[in-house]
């Protein structure tokens, strides 16, 4: 009898472990949908330093995972590429959501050196910067003027 109990107890154990990691994913990221419905979950990065650090040091990103950035207010955000290391899409969209920009499968910066690294996008104001794996746009069929969902 003790060993039946023993055997469920540990399963129970597993079983809410598996839970947990789930529920903790599920904290850390929020649902977004992009324009065709799609749901992806994205990191929300509201800090200066967390939105400067972006996808810099990440060797991958889930095909279905992003970073958003948020800005607070309307403003020419472009993206540096600086010790990023995998292609990205990136997308501005403006304070109703709506994509105004696109710079898609953006290359990673391979130079060592930071001054070496070039920007792209940022010609459009926009409150929110969006980085997904590099394809993503063609992939979801994301253009300018679609609106995300978050």
């Amino acid at each position: 009898m003790l060993r039946a109990f023993s055997v469920i107890f540990t399963l129970l154990i597993i079983a809410g472990c598996e839970r947990k990691a789930q529920s903790l994913d599920e904290f850390q990221t929020t649902p977004l949908t992009l324009p065709g419905r799609q749901e992806i979950r994205v990191e929300v990065m509201t800090k200066k330093d967390d939105m400067m650090r972006g996808m810099m040091f990440r060797d991958s990103l889930a095909p279905n995972r992003g970073v958003l950035s948020a800005y607070g207010a309307p403003s020419m955000a472009p993206a540096w590429t600086y010790q990023v290391r995998i292609p990205l899409d990136i997308f501005w969209l403006d304070l109703s959501k709506q994509v105004v920009e696109i710079s898609p499968n953006t290359p990673p910066c391979k130079s060592a050196s930071a001054k070496e690294c070039p920007s792209y996008g940022g010609h459009k104001m926009a409150v929110y910067v969006l980085e997904l794996p590099g394809g993503s746009s063609e992939r979801f069929g994301i253009h300018v003027g679609d609106r995300m969902k978050f």
